[in-house]
């Protein structure tokens, strides 16, 4: 048994999310472990199983909206980092990040064991230098660092997405459980269906006798409120008005979920909900799927731009998700939740 052991993960709720197996067997082989996370996933950081202490401070060389890098706050982390006495540190990134900024840090703070996977030379930042194949899932890409390190999982822990909270109660709901949630946003505009395909597939979905919960950040109250529609007794608009515990709640009681590739997806996987990715290939679908539920990936994952990490679509016309017809949104749904009559149909299932 270890220590206290650091996690690192720096990005959005979603990426964090995704470490949760790798931080469960940290977790189980330590006597304690912190999450040093970005304020864009404290979120999801303090729902994960096996995190003791959360630390949250931003990284300007992985936030999308980085402040100016500042001397005195660089010395402040350090130093914060130095008075914990940590033993051993895994950086958790994702193909196109490094690790070696917070490597660097982690030596300065006197971390004597400092773990990631890395491209690039390290030098004496990293005490092991992982390497794994292209086209790991994130999943396992976190698992194969934490496992290098000696770390394991316990026997009867599957790997799936989990969060330790109760789910965020959803009696404000006044639909029985098999609702269906569309969350039209996403953190990264380019990964987004239009609002106005959101707003077609409620309105069909709400017209065909489904009920539906519209759900939305606080930053997404008017594109909420446009997918949701005119007020209708079939259609709920939650747009800003759950915290991420409040979503899973919202989500744990849906029969599916229809999203982009975004962070409730992945919050949708921790609660067991099948998913209906409206998936812009920007990142590759092999690489960040809902991880083990069923799910149906839509969208043209072959297009030439594939693979382009843009933020904001550079192609007029968003032709990777601007295709997806409602109606195949819809035969989704139904694939996921089960026919109309209670036969149910199997959808593609992640591993």
């Amino acid at each position: 048994m270890s220590g206290h052991v650091l996690a690192v993960r720096l990005d959005n709720d979603g990426d964090v999310l995704l470490c949760g197996p790798a931080i469960r067997a940290l977790g189980r082989g330590s006597d304690s472990l912190t999450l040093w996370c970005g304020p864009r996933g404290a979120a999801a950081g303090s729902l994960l199983p096996g995190v003791d202490s959360l630390l949250v401070c931003s990284a300007p060389w992985i936030d999308p909206e980085p402040d100016p890098v500042d001397r005195s706050s660089v010395m402040e982390l350090v130093e914060d980092l130095a008075g914990r006495d940590i033993d051993e540190a895994f950086i958790f990134t994702s193909f196109h990040q490094s690790p070696l900024p917070a490597a660097l840090l982690l030596k300065m703070a006197g971390i004597p064991f400092v773990a990631a996977i890395s491209v690039d030379y390290p030098g004496s930042l990293l005490d092991l230098r992982h390497r794994v194949p292209d086209d790991q899932h994130e999943v396992v890409r976190s698992l194969s660092l934490v496992e290098a390190g000696g770390y394991r999982l316990a026997g009867e822990d599957d790997a799936a997405l989990r969060i330790s909270r109760g789910p965020g109660s959803n009696r404000a709901i006044p639909f029985q459980q098999g609702y269906v949630v569309v969350h039209p946003g996403a953190s990264v505009p380019a990964r987004a269906w239009s609002p106005e395909s959101n707003r077609r597939l409620v309105q069909a979905l709400a017209g065909r006798g489904d009920n539906v919960v519209v759900t939305g950040g606080a930053s997404e109250l008017a594109l909420a409120s446009f997918v949701a529609g005119p007020d209708s007794e079939r259609v709920l608009n939650l747009g800003g008005l759950t915290d991420l515990a409040g979503l899973a709640g919202v989500l744990a009681g849906a029969g599916v979920v229809v999203v982009g590739n975004t962070g409730p997806a992945h919050l949708a996987a921790a609660v067991g909900t099948p998913v209906v990715s409206l998936y812009a290939p920007t990142v590759p679908a092999v690489r960040w799927h809902p991880w083990k539920v069923p799910h149906v990936l839509l969208g043209n994952q072959e297009i030439p731009c594939s693979g382009c990490r843009a933020r904001t679509c550079p192609v007029e016309g968003h032709p990777c998700l601007s295709g997806v017809p409602v109606p195949a949104v819809i035969a989704a749904v139904d694939a996921l939740r089960g026919s109309p009559f209670g036969a149910p149909v199997l959808a593609e299932a992640s591993s």
